[in-house]
């Protein structure tokens, strides 16, 4: 069972270890951002918002993970203080942790018909502003943590690729990412159950101030400078990727199966005013999900180095399609158990399936600008999702949500046989051959 076990494991020296962790504990830290959200939707929410307009607040936060390839490229082509990932690794991550504790020191309150920020500074008192203004911070805490987030990405594609760990490194860090998920669970169901924002915002802002750590201790790489000559060679190889077929075709495809409309926030008034959920068993909910969730990205792992490809994502979308009907039957404490325990497991598989198809379709040497666009084409996807989704959530009801998302989940199916993922993961391998042998 020992030897079996071994078999099993990916990470098989000192430096595929090293790597996972630095991976898995920045991802565990930016899980973490989302602590503050479900007290700002049920604030919002008591302030008499819909759905759609609690949407709407979390999609300009998402404008930061939207642009990822602009952060890529800085990345790929100006080298800073002599290093491409950890100098901006540092500076994105302390931004994040500065705006954090920024908002950590307010509490979001309402004065009138507008609501304001409001926090208080030693020796200044009470300092008032708009909630745009208190948008911004947020936002801006996000393009910190999105920054960063490009950076592990690219040090994973990079290292991953030729060592064939890029499955086995996702499947770390949405492990990581995940247990994060289940405090977020726990602690924001019991931040909003209290209307507790200032403390969701306080503990949120100790986590970015983790991955600085992170970035001083355990990134490495070797110096590097501005090169005329290598930023030639770069832009190069983004036109050439530019017009490569596999690039927008598995982009389009991302687009379409993340864009099927999904709950987001309306799922929340749907669990608070139809079945009367307390917030902090809808935090418990949460948490058992992304439990379910550490089981999906282990089960995952392994897959992943056993299983074509293509076998995965088709296997994905007949399983997120059979997750999406059963909320037809979530009707009350027991099914809300079963079904999002179920869904957790099988969200992350396919999650873990899509990220490694995109992994696998980057180009050498742009790694971080194209795994980024691919990462912002996900994220666009999955946030306008759940924007239509809360507008379909107003205007058609719970039920028609359903049925609609899963049948916009199996359509994807008809685009399965225009991505040749056959031919994009035998690059990969085939690229992985090369640099091993080098």
């Amino acid at each position: 069972m020992l030897e079996w076990a071994r078999r099993l494991h990916p990470f098989t020296t000192p430096e595929s270890q090293r790597l996972a962790l630095l991976f898995g504990v920045v991802y565990f830290a930016q899980g973490m951002w989302y602590l503050p959200n479900q007290a700002i939707t049920i604030v919002l929410k008591d302030r008499g918002l819909t759905a759609g307009q609690v949407a709407d607040f979390f999609l300009i936060s998402t404008i930061p993970w939207l642009i990822k390839p602009l952060y890529g490229l800085l990345s790929d082509f100006v080298p800073l203080l002599g290093r491409r990932r950890q100098s901006y690794f540092i500076l994105t991550s302390g931004l994040a942790a500065a705006s954090s504790l920024v908002l950590a020191s307010g509490v979001l309150i309402a004065k009138g018909p507008i609501e304001t920020f409001s926090f208080t500074l030693p020796g200044v008192g009470t300092v008032s502003f708009t909630l745009v203004a208190g948008v911004g911070l947020f936002t801006l805490m996000a393009f910190g943590l999105a920054f960063t987030d490009v950076l592990t990405d690219a040090m994973m594609v990079e290292n991953g690729r030729p060592r064939g760990l890029t499955g086995a490194f996702q499947s770390v860090q949405w492990a990581c990412i995940t247990v994060a998920t289940v405090l977020v669970g726990l602690l924001g169901g019991y931040f909003a159950e209290h209307r507790s924002l200032q403390a969701a915002f306080l503990l949120a802002a100790a986590f970015p101030v983790v991955s600085l750590l992170m970035g001083v201790f355990l990134v490495r790489e070797p110096r590097s400078r501005f090169d005329a000559a290598a930023l030639r060679e770069t832009w190069r190889a983004i036109r050439e990727a530019l017009v490569h077929r596999d690039m927008w075709v598995v982009a389009g495809f991302i687009l379409f199966w993340t864009f099927s409309p999904s709950f987001g926030p309306a799922f929340l008034y749907y669990q608070t005013d139809e079945l009367k959920f307390s917030q902090q068993f809808i935090g418990v909910l949460g948490s058992l999900a992304a439990i379910a969730g550490v089981i999906g990205a282990a089960i995952y792992a392994p897959l992943s180095r056993r299983l074509p490809l293509k076998w995965l994502i088709n296997g994905s979308i007949g399983a997120g399609v059979v997750a999406t009907l059963a909320y037809l039957v979530y009707r009350g404490t027991a099914s809300a158990l079963v079904i999002d325990i179920a869904f957790g497991c099988v969200g992350m598989i396919t999650q873990l399936a899509l990220l490694d198809l995109s992994a696998k379709s980057c180009p050498r040497r742009v790694e971080a600008t194209f795994f980024a666009l691919l990462m912002s084409v996900y994220n666009g996807g999955t946030q306008l999702s759940q924007n239509v989704g809360a507008r379909l959530y107003d205007a058609l009801g719970y039920n028609r949500l359903v049925l609609i998302s899963a049948a916009l989940t199996a359509a994807a199916w008809l685009l399965v046989p225009l991505v040749k993922i056959d031919r994009i993961e035998a690059r990969a391998r085939e690229e992985a051959a090369t640099r091993a042998a080098a």
